[in-house]
């Protein structure tokens, strides 16, 4: 069959995307999706040795990628980074803010301030850095993507991570504010919300408790794998997905459904 009966692509070959936290995790599993599809992908978390390792996986199977160490508390090392992705792989169509950190505690803990820093600083002050950083970019690209990784923690509550769960809900708020502020540049912008998914920051929770809380709270009745939200990184990515913004999706396996 030559002809199509639809004309919205779902190719992001050839597009740059820009990740963060892309060495572990979600961040990786998204970056080897991406790169699967044929897009050009910027690789970026703290550690150059974690980043030049992905990029090898990706080279090592004939996609194009470029690796760069980024501490994204670091305003000036966000706009050094985005120059040396643009003279690398060429101006940025998409953005995926993905870096994490866990952050928590009782408001009567001694550090508690310096958590619920720690939170902001990673968690939602770079992500709207990392826009403006790129926004000529994703202006000029006529369809820009923006995708904000926040958590099911961004649209409920768990008792001991106040820092965590604030900076979670900042992140829907900033989703929202950039969709309603830059769709006139026709530039989307989305949130999606993982649950408990297979990653290094869930890993050190013993196997016992992990399948209990995914039997008791999802109604999947287990936890998720990073690429199934990678998947639905690349879905919003996509030229075709052009009238969806201002969206905060869950990817929790029914977490947030399941009321029982």
């Amino acid at each position: 069959m030559s002809e199509r009966l639809t004309s919205r692509s779902r190719s992001v070959a050839g597009k740059v995307v820009l990740i963060t936290g892309a060495a572990s995790g979600m961040g990786k599993a998204t970056a080897f999706l991406f790169a699967d599809e044929g897009a050009h992908v910027a690789v970026t978390d703290l550690r150059q040795a974690d980043v030049d390792a992905v990029v090898e996986q990706i080279h090592g199977v004939g996609g194009t990628a470029f690796g760069a160490a980024l501490d994204v508390t670091d305003a000036d090392a966000i706009v050094r980074v985005v120059d040396d992705i643009r003279r690398e792989l060429g101006p940025i169509d998409i953005v995926v803010n993905n870096a994490g950190v866990v952050a928590g505690g009782q408001l009567e803990d001694p550090n508690f301030e310096d958590e619920w820093v720690k939170a902001l600083d990673v968690l939602l002050t770079p992500h709207q850095r990392i826009v403006r950083a790129c926004l000529d970019d994703l202006k000029a690209s006529g369809e820009g993507r923006i995708i904000n990784i926040s958590s099911t923690e961004g649209i409920t509550a768990q008792r001991n991570a106040t820092p965590y769960t604030a900076a979670k809900h900042g992140v829907v708020g900033l989703t929202r504010s950039l969709a309603v502020n830059l769709g006139v540049h026709g530039i989307t912008v989305n949130a999606i919300c993982p649950g408990p998914i297979l990653t290094g920051i869930t890993e050190p929770i013993p196997e016992d408790m992990r399948d209990t809380f995914a039997r008791r709270r999802t109604a999947l009745r287990r936890y998720g794998d990073p690429e199934e939200v990678a998947h639905i990184t690349l879905s919003l990515a996509m030229p075709a997905a052009s009238y969806i913004t201002g969206a905060i999706i869950p990817v929790d396996g029914g977490l947030t459904a399941k009321n029982d």
